[in-house]
């Protein structure tokens, strides 16, 4: 799903592209900051017309993730934009080595890719400024336009997007390709601990060496420390999961409301029992999902006589018993319902939500103590 608060731009290949509003924020910010600098407007303007660049630099860069993820049939709903860099929603990501390992390479391949043409162009051109000319403009409270070196500029803006992201920690694209190797000697879930821990470990490095030469850098830090410790713990889950399957946890005790249903009904329900979420159908049919957050929403929007049929969501997957449970788990995290029903030969035979998931995960780690 879309991260909340963003804006549609578009679409590439098929795929969605949103920009978030925090990236609205940062080009404020960097136009402010060239106006206290001592820039034009002129300059100003061109600093913001470079980041533009720069991020579209970094779509490509995700296009190349999903673009080869559609080569093994696994499809990138959207691709939003935040002030630091592109976030590629893709399904999943291969469990074959060889697999995840390309899709992981090819995001920063067409980084390599646009710096390599750029350095061709600026090479034959003259462009490629010297170490005397860079260390005169440094000193001459130089702007992106300065000596007209606005495409030798991108070009190392694109060499450290590569470096950057080829650092083996996750979420970075190294990260991946780390476990990727790893997946050839280990399972998925032992190779997944080890690049985490690995990417944990550069991330204390970087706060340390933050709090010496760049505050950005513990910020950076922090974002990998995290980023790694959740990718263990989803890979982890997935693989305590992997000897289930949807049957072994289908609820079959459910509440199924009427889209004629008022939602004042429906608050009722949600104070009277256990439930969080409920299906809306009629019959074996099931026309949507209900959940805590759309009955606040549609109180709030339409007051409590507004039928169900108005705030259900209707963005619903549908799963069966016999499909694997850690397949299941990794469809209901990237979809905006939480639960989902479930179906055996066109009959509803229950539903499975991700709280019910989580209760089977903490007792089979209780088990395995």
């Amino acid at each position: 799903m879309k991260m909340k608060w963003s804006l549609y731009l578009g679409k590439i290949a098929g795929i969605k592209i949103y920009i978030h509003w925090s990236f609205i924020i940062l080009l404020a910010w960097i136009l402010i900051a060239n106006f206290q600098m001592g820039y034009s407007l002129y300059e100003g303007l061109a600093s913001i017309g470079f980041i533009l660049i720069i991020f579209t630099c970094v779509v490509l860069h995700e296009l190349g993730h999903a673009l080869t993820a559609r080569r093994y049939g696994i499809k990138t709903k959207n691709i939003t934009l935040l002030p630091i860099g592109g976030l590629a929603n893709m399904e999943r990501m291969p469990e074959k080595p060889g697999q995840e390992l390309l899709v992981a390479i090819m995001g920063p391949v067409v980084n390599v890719v646009i710096a390599l043409v750029l350095y061709l162009y600026l090479s034959a051109t003259g462009g490629i400024p010297t170490m005397e000319e860079l260390a005169a403009l440094q000193e001459e409270n130089f702007s992106l336009l300065a000596g007209g070196y606005f495409l030798f500029y991108l070009m190392i803006i694109n060499v450290i997007l590569v470096l950057f992201n080829i650092l083996p920690a996750f979420p970075m694209d190294g990260g991946r390709m780390l476990r990727a190797i790893l997946c050839f000697k280990f399972d998925r879930a032992t190779a997944t601990k080890i690049a985490a821990r690995i990417g944990q470990v550069i991330a204390v490095v970087f706060v340390i060496i933050g709090f010496y030469a760049n505050f950005w850098l513990i910020f950076i830090g922090i974002f990998i420390f995290f980023g790694a410790g959740v990718e263990a713990l989803f890979e982890t889950t997935k693989s305590m999961l992997a000897k289930f399957k949807v049957r072994d946890v289908t609820m079959t005790s459910y509440t199924i409301l009427s889209p004629q249903d008022t939602i004042g009904k429906a608050v009722k329900t949600l104070l009277e029992g256990q439930e969080r979420e409920f299906l809306v159908g009629e019959g074996n049919e099931v026309l949507g999902v209900l959940t805590r957050n759309e009955i606040i929403k549609g109180l709030n929007e339409y007051g409590k006589e507004t039928t169900v049929s108005r705030v259900m969501r209707k963005d619903f997957i549908t799963l069966q018993p016999e499909m694997e449970l850690k397949d299941a788990y990794q469809s209901l995290m990237i979809n905006p319902c939480s639960m989902a029903p479930v179906f055996e030969n066109d009959v509803l035979v229950g539903v499975l939500d991700q709280e019910n998931i989580n209760e089977l995960v903490m007792v089979s780690k209780a088990l395995d103590h």
